[in-house]
């Protein structure tokens, strides 16, 4: 398989931050120790010591997600109700098992993806640069 110039390989051990992302592997050595529980990080990677508490994922994905996935789900429901106008215990039936289904396999992908993408570009929380000069009075 040829990669375009312009993407580097990634490092020996290091997995691509799809294939770490759906299948919870450690960003660091590969192994699948991401996740301790379906969408909750483990505190450290049990093969190679990787501490996942640096990392700061935050509730961003399942806002997103919510949002995104809601406004898809509200899109089919209107069309199966113009289209084929069904009991609302249909509706009930389907869009909401379809709905946490979709938001929690979702929120594991992403919040993974997140994970990884901080590991590989080495990101930080924002902090101010300290130039040695004192404020003004």
């Amino acid at each position: 398989m040829n990669l375009p110039d312009d993407i580097p390989p990634s490092p020996r051990g290091q997995p691509d931050t799809l294939q770490a992302a759906l299948f919870g592997l450690c960003p660091e050595c590969g192994q699948k120790t991401l996740f301790r529980s379906f969408t909750g990080f483990a505190d450290t990677c049990r093969a190679c010591g990787l501490d996942y508490h640096g990392y700061n994922v935050g509730d961003g994905p399942a806002a997103f997600l919510t949002l995104i996935i809601g406004a898809v789900i509200c899109a089919l429901a209107l069309t199966l109700e113009v289209t084929a106008n069904p009991p609302f215990w249909v509706h009930a039936l389907l869009w909401t098992p379809l709905t946490a289904a979709a938001v929690f396999g979702a929120l594991r992908v992403s919040k993974g993806a997140l994970l990884v993408l901080e590991h590989k570009n080495q990101a930080h929380e924002g902090q101010l640069a300290d130039n040695g000069e004192d404020e003004p009075e």
